[in-house]
């Protein structure tokens, strides 16, 4: 909102939000990657609390409350006594100390799957960390209502949570008369999995404002 305002855009014809992430930041050295030994920050500036700041300070029960609510981690209660366990002995500062202590908190066959076992650790400390979920929630919130009529937001999501926000968002938006949403979302077809693997957990979720007219090109937007 703020960023609009500073540049006097009252009102806009399109949004796009695609939550994924690209390689380079992967690549950042931030400890957004559980496949190198880096610091454990999981920061996308310079500011605020870090990632290490949270499994070393946090209780116990905390860390399992944000394990289970962002991560969607059924192993969260686990993971934390690890993680206290392994903090006792030595602060966790790096990705490897925290890959460690999820291995150390699951059963060994969660490790021989095909998702790596600290997948949905990170996930969640690094949601924490951002308050993505909230960032979220507002930028939703401020596209709608400054989105003229006629216009269009999409939102691209990798993971449920996200997802769930989007779609009640746009649920909220339809039942009060702003516009119509997507009844159900666009997801990657085998030619686009092939190319890209990482897109199969992508979902694709379209809000219109009142009084569009649907091309052809685009899919068919129902209520919710």
């Amino acid at each position: 909102m703020r960023i609009l305002d500073r540049l006097h855009i009252g009102a806009i014809d399109k949004a796009l939000f695609d939550l994924g992430w690209s390689a380079y930041q992967l690549a950042g050295g931030r400890g957004f990657s559980f496949g190198n030994d880096e610091p454990l920050l999981m920061t996308y500036g310079e500011d605020g609390i870090r990632a290490a700041d949270i499994v070393n300070t946090a209780r116990e029960r905390e860390l399992a409350d944000l394990l289970y609510a962002y991560g969607e981690e059924r192993f969260s209660r686990q993971i934390a006594r690890a993680i206290v366990a392994k903090r006792a002995r030595s602060r966790i500062l790096t990705t490897k100390d925290l890959v460690d202590a999820v291995s150390q908190g699951t059963p060994s066959w969660y490790g021989r799957r095909k998702i790596h076992p600290a997948t949905k650790t990170f996930q969640a400390l690094r949601i924490a960390v951002n308050d993505e979920l909230d960032a979220l929630r507002e930028g939703l919130a401020t596209a709608i209502a400054r989105l003229a009529p006629r216009g269009r937001i999409a939102v691209i999501t990798f993971h449920s949570i996200e997802d769930r926000i989007v779609k009640s968002a746009f649920r909220e938006a339809s039942y009060a008369g702003h516009g119509l949403a997507s009844k159900k979302p666009v997801t990657a077809g085998g030619a686009e999995l092939l190319r890209n693997r990482r897109a199969r957990s992508a979902k694709l979720r379209v809000f219109e404002k009142n009084g569009t007219r649907l091309a052809s090109s685009v899919p068919a937007i129902t209520y919710v």
